[in-house]
């Protein structure tokens, strides 16, 4: 009988594995070791595919974005407004997907050009709003980051949508902090709540954007 023949070890393998083991381990854990263990190579062969652990973290961002652009087509009926709202509503679910997602997607370069065409019909949309091109970037780019930061606080409480880190007990924070009561109430909107707080904070932004630039 003929060995069973594997897949062939490529770049998408390889962050596909990753991607899948950094729920179990998280950032800290994932390195090339343990990439190669599970995929049932040595270590240097990752290195044909990757030159260090960020070319991987590169690639491990790419293909999150590949899964989030596949099941959200663009409708071209969208205003301005939800066209943002849509775009960071489902990069903050693709993040909440996987432990320390923000932290792997947040700096890493994309290794394709599939995002382009994403980044295209929003300038495309903002800017026959009547937005500039420099004032369309802006508005992207501040929801995009906003969306980034609060997700990387939200798995700082919760690594997982089912987990919730040791020491983020709001009974416990309020007794420390009795003495001032303004922030002590405050752990309930800071520590809870989190999609109400993302919509919120979202919400914000835009009305901001829509006033500095004036945009309708």
């Amino acid at each position: 009988m003929k060995p069973e023949k594997r897949a062939p070890l490529d770049r998408g393998r390889v962050a596909g594995t990753a991607l899948r083991l950094l729920n179990e381990v998280g950032l800290e854990g994932l390195t090339l070791r343990a990439i190669a263990r599970e995929l049932d190579v040595k270590a240097p062969a990752l290195y044909w595919h990757f030159k260090d652990k960020q070319a991987l973290l590169d690639e491990m961002a790419t293909e999150m974005y590949r899964r989030m652009a596949a099941g959200a087509a663009l409708d071209p009926a969208d205003t301005w407004r939800e066209r943002l709202l849509k775009t960071n509503r489902g990069l903050r679910g693709a993040l909440l997907g996987y432990r320390d997602g923000a932290r792997v997607f947040g700096g890493s370069r994309f290794t394709g050009t599939e995002h382009a065409r994403e980044l295209e019909a929003n300038l495309r949309l903002l800017t026959e709003s009547g937005f500039t091109l420099a004032q369309a970037v802006h508005a992207g780019r501040t929801t995009h980051l906003y969306t980034l930061g609060f997700v990387a606080e939200e798995q700082g409480v919760r690594p997982l949508p089912d987990e919730r880190r040791e020491g983020y007990d709001l009974g416990e924070r309020a007794r420390r902090l009795a003495g001032y009561p303004l922030a002590a109430e405050a752990g309930k909107l800071l520590f809870a709540d989190f999609d109400e707080q993302f919509e919120e904070g979202l919400a914000l932004l835009i009305e901001g954007i829509a006033a500095r630039y004036g945009v309708g």
